[in-house]
């Protein structure tokens, strides 16, 4: 079974940065676009940033300047360089691959199960 799995959240002091990355269990070979989504406390699971598998980026714009998501086709991982952290981004981060295909998986969406990160002082 393909997995996705997340990794790199924690707690960070207002101002710091995180790198998250989200790996999949089993190599690639095509899918549409992944991406990372946040959900925290009470509000709805958004959408943060999300690349294509031609390399086209979109973020929220409450995040735009300040991350990064890029992509590592050599590892089958995805990434989220995250900057000038502030508390209103503590949340849950999760991976999703839209349209993922692997040697076992027919295109498939699919989701990790998230990493915590946390910004306080």
């Amino acid at each position: 079974q393909v997995h996705l799995v997340e990794s790199g959240g924690g707690l960070v002091r207002p101002g710091g940065s995180l790198r998250l990355s989200c790996a999949a269990s089993e190599s690639i070979i095509s899918f549409n676009n992944m991406g990372w989504y946040r959900q925290a406390p009470g509000k709805q699971r958004e959408l943060v940033a999300r690349i294509t598998a031609l390399g086209a980026t979109n973020y929220v714009e409450s995040v735009k300047g300040r991350f990064t998501i890029s992509r590592d086709s050599a590892k089958n991982t995805i990434y989220l360089q995250m900057n000038s952290l502030k508390p209103e981004d503590t949340a849950v981060y999760f991976c999703k691959a839209v349209g993922i295909m692997t040697m076992t998986l027919p295109p498939s969406d699919l989701w990790g199960r998230g990493t915590q990160v946390t910004v306080s002082s």
